[in-house]
């Protein structure tokens, strides 16, 4: 008896999290594994974190990167800008918070590209973009089967076309380093 009140609790214990704390799920990808959606919660703060890491690297690129990843990174900064602005208006006094800052993971990918060297920035770039684009895919594409808000889930879903196209462009960008 002892152990299945031990177990319980733990389970508890990981399963809640605090109003700005990420799910165990999405934290550690079991969620994208399984296809389950993501909380409002988590998809705002994944999508928030996402668009500001995109912005940053995309910064950095515009100084390190070649002509193909400065044209990227322009889009980028154009484009995450824009869904940042919108994530913001429809989640304006719904209660849910977004970051305001990267959370640990993404500072230090973000730094990490920093530190590149001029000659090795491709490899750093490229490889980030792609798997960051495939997570934002995989992200949104979950939140606009079976989130549970419906100004948020058409939103996800609107969204996924301009996403998808990044996930491509990252893909050839990637491909014509090697």
């Amino acid at each position: 008896m002892k152990k299945s009140m031990f177990a319980a609790t733990v389970a508890v214990a990981l399963i809640s999290t605090s109003a700005s704390a990420q799910s165990v799920g999405e934290k550690t990808g079991v969620n994208s594994v399984l296809g389950v959606a993501p909380t409002t919660a988590d998809f705002v703060k994944q999508a928030a974190i996402s668009d500001m890491t995109e912005i940053e690297a995309a910064k950095i690129a515009k100084s390190k990167g070649n002509a193909e990843e400065k044209k990227f990174a322009e889009q980028m900064i154009t484009d995450h800008t824009k869904t940042s602005t919108q994530l913001k208006g429809l989640v304006s006094g719904e209660g849910v918070e977004i970051p305001r800052a990267l959370d640990d993971s993404s500072q230090k990918k973000i730094d990490k590209l920093r530190e590149t060297k001029l000659e090795d920035f491709a490899s750093q770039f490229d490889p980030m973009q792609v798997s960051a684009h495939k997570d934002a895919v995989s992200l949104f594409e979950r939140y606009a089967k079976g989130g549970d808000n419906p100004k948020l889930q058409d939103w996800a879903g609107k969204t996924l076309p301009a996403l998808h196209h990044h996930l491509e462009m990252a893909q050839a960008i990637d491909k014509n380093r090697k």
